[in-house]
């Protein structure tokens, strides 16, 4: 009965030393971009938005931004299938489904694709207990080969593809040098064109208030000191709030957890 006691103590207190650790480095380290307060806004630069990954925890948010955003009038979903959120936009009128499984190519959409203003890839995959060359396609192989699609049938601004690569890219892990070689290779190829790539570093990412629960939630209360947690909709909305300010951040900006909340604070509709 002690040992267990004793046991449960050390495990407590690591965990509030985590805790700890992780909000000191976040306010030690994060928000390295400030907001214009006075920006230009291009309200035509999301007409039209395409989400990836819209069936898991982060899409179904980024979804939810783009559906409730007025200046956006038409919203593309590639999914391999349905969700409750998809099902209700497309009943709505203002979701179209492009069902699809092979997303190392995208050449069936190519009308669809030339309308796009704006991507928010919220297709992922953790790295834990999958195959290395699995993760490397899912991370790598399909963003690079629907950009490659992207801008062989537009070629108009405003173009920008929003791609979440987590906290840690760069880093010396494998699965960090995957999100590292994404983010590279998906700036070099928007380099003289008018898209603009973001990378988003993101921390925790609660997902949205329908699938939340209270552990999300205390989650987001233990992590909110450090700017280390912002939910999926506010991502979205931090996503859109950059895609308009079109004459801001250059292409191949990293963009971090409080530089993601800053601009979320910033989200103007009108």
């Amino acid at each position: 009965m002690k040992f267990i006691k004793i046991t449960a103590i050390a495990v407590f207190s690591l965990f509030v030393l985590l805790i700890a650790f992780y909000n000191i480095r976040g306010m030690l380290t994060l928000g390295t971009i400030e907001p214009s307060l006075d920006p230009v806004r291009d309200i035509t630069a999301n007409r039209v938005v395409l989400v990836t990954g819209a069936t898991g925890s982060v899409g179904d948010g980024l979804l939810k931004a783009a559906i409730e955003d007025p200046n956006v009038s038409k919203v593309y979903v590639i999914t391999r299938r349905s969700s409750a959120r998809i099902d209700a936009g497309v009943a709505s009128g203002k979701v179209t489904s492009l069902v699809h499984q092979d997303f190392t190519d995208f050449s069936l959409f190519q009308t669809e694709l030339a309308e796009v203003n704006t991507v928010l890839w919220g297709l992922g995959v953790s790295s834990i207990g999958i195959d290395e060359a699995l993760y490397k396609k899912i991370q790598l192989d399909f963003p690079v080969a629907f950009t490659k699609q992207w801008l062989a049938v537009r070629n108009t601004a405003p173009m920008a593809f929003h791609y979440i690569t987590g906290m840690g890219t760069g880093g010396d892990a494998d699965w960090a040098k995957v999100k590292r070689q994404a983010e590279l290779e998906l700036t070099a190829m928007a380099e003289n064109t008018p898209l603009r790539t973001f990378h988003y570093r993101s921390a925790f990412v609660r997902p949205s208030s329908e699938q939340s629960n209270a552990f999300h939630y205390l989650l987001e209360a233990l992590f909110t000191p450090g700017s280390m947690v912002i939910s999926a909709k506010e991502l979205g909305q931090c996503m859109l709030e950059i895609g308009i300010r079109t004459e801001e951040l250059a292409n191949g900006a990293i963009i971090d957890n409080a530089d993601s909340i800053a601009y979320a604070d910033t989200y103007r509709t009108d």
